[in-house]
């Protein structure tokens, strides 16, 4: 059995971007906090700002890189699917909610048996 492979950050220039886009991350929220005397829209849009500047970084680096790679295998794989047609799910959704409650009347009944046998016949605690 093959071992999965654990992906390290390798270079100091990903660690530097790495480390830069975290560094403006807090410096956004820091921002966010400290300019609340200066009102609400300049408050989110320096947050929203740094925000932008942390995940632009963030994307130049390997890891983003792979994450952008990733993303885009991922669509590939969802625009293969073949989805169910309109009845197909309509069809499908009433079985499970047919299930559903055959399911909830069979564990009611369970449960009241139960404590029939249990309450009533064996303790004889009568209500």
């Amino acid at each position: 059995m093959a071992t999965p492979q654990v992906q390290t950050i390798n270079t100091a220039a990903d660690k530097a971007k790495l480390a830069a886009a975290g560094g403006l991350v807090l410096a956004a929220l820091a921002a966010y906090f400290l300019l609340s005397k200066q009102g609400a829209l300049i408050q989110w849009l320096v947050f929203l700002l740094g925000m932008a500047a942390a995940v632009g970084v963030f994307l130049v680096s390997e890891s983003g890189k792979q994450l952008v790679a990733f993303g885009r295998d991922a669509w590939r794989e969802v625009r293969k699917v073949v989805w169910p047609t309109r009845k197909e799910a309509t069809q499908i959704t009433a079985y499970v909610f047919g299930f559903v409650l055959i399911m909830a009347m069979f564990l009611w009944l369970t449960d009241k048996t139960l404590e029939w046998l249990f309450y009533d016949l064996i303790l004889g605690w009568k209500k």
